[in-house]
């Protein structure tokens, strides 16, 4: 009950993190429920009305085979999210993990995990997981591993310099004391309180799986069509854009662009509803 006021404090306290969640919220129910209200199938093609204007029957147009914009947004919305919150999941656990355990135990245990997230940071992050993307295959499951590892390194390093800060803290000796085991007290004392920095990091990494997925679609190593996604829509509507169809790209990068800048404006939102010390 506490728990719950906390939050509600939080989101009337800030204006900009309640529109976002309001925005999250919106993204959370139309990948839930918007493929069964959309009004056109998104694969089914009609060239007789290909690359027509947003009207009353096609709110956002219709593309280069007659497919209806507005229905393959939507339904793509659905993909996008559940690829980059996989991945962020992923490289969460396993990047939290072992910056906690490279933190608190320090020597080669720190060498050994810091020398493997130098390893991964040594790439530009995109042309890895191009490479990882191109070298076992254009699949989702690929893409998700793909956007987890270059993701990987975030967590762990925030985790780590919390943990190191937090486990000469005194009541960190005072649970060692009182007979805890140092994996208990890593698990229930020092992670919760390393949580706030990495609910900001876990937002914003939202928004760049995000991008990093329709990145790839984009240059064509992401999602294959004719599967609705929002990078390859843009790619697709790139092409057209000079003779002047410019709905075909447009819509899609729009809530492309908007979904980046949702995640992005919820991570404050996120650092204060986890934060213990802002639970008094």
């Amino acid at each position: 009950m506490k728990n719950l006021k906390h939050i509600k404090y939080v989101l009337t306290e800030n204006p900009i993190t309640f529109g976002s969640v309001i925005l999250f919220l919106l993204f959370i129910l139309t990948a839930i429920f918007g493929p069964l209200l959309i009004p056109f199938d998104p694969l089914a093609s009609d060239t007789e009305n290909a690359l027509n204007p947003p009207s009353a029957l096609h709110w956002f147009g219709t593309d280069q085979l007659g497919r209806d914009v507005f229905s393959r947004v939507v339904v793509a919305t659905r993909l996008d999210l559940f690829i980059a919150l996989v991945a962020v999941i992923l490289s969460f656990v396993v990047g939290s993990i072992l910056g906690s355990l490279a933190g608190y135990y320090g020597g080669w245990t720190d060498r050994i995990v810091g020398r493997f997230l130098d390893t991964i940071m040594a790439f530009p992050l995109f042309v890895l997981a191009m490479a990882i993307v191109a070298a076992l295959g254009n699949t989702i499951e690929n893409i998700v591993y793909a956007t987890a590892i270059i993701n990987l390194p975030f967590y762990a390093r925030v985790a780590r310099a919390e943990v190191n800060v937090l486990r000469n803290s005194p009541f960190v000796e005072a649970a060692l004391v009182s007979g805890n085991s140092h994996m208990k007290l890593l698990c229930f004392q020092i992670f919760p309180n390393a949580m706030p920095p990495m609910m900001v990091q876990l937002s914003l990494n939202m928004g760049w799986a995000i991008l990093n997925a329709a990145g790839l679609s984009f240059i064509g190593l992401g999602v294959k069509p004719p599967d609705a996604e929002w990078g390859i829509m843009v790619a697709e509507g790139a092409n057209y854009i000079i003779s002047g169809e410019w709905w075909v790209a447009l819509f899609p990068g729009a809530v492309l662009m908007l979904a980046v800048f949702c995640f992005n404006l919820l991570g404050d939102g996120l650092r204060d509803i986890f934060d213990p010390r802002k639970r008094s």
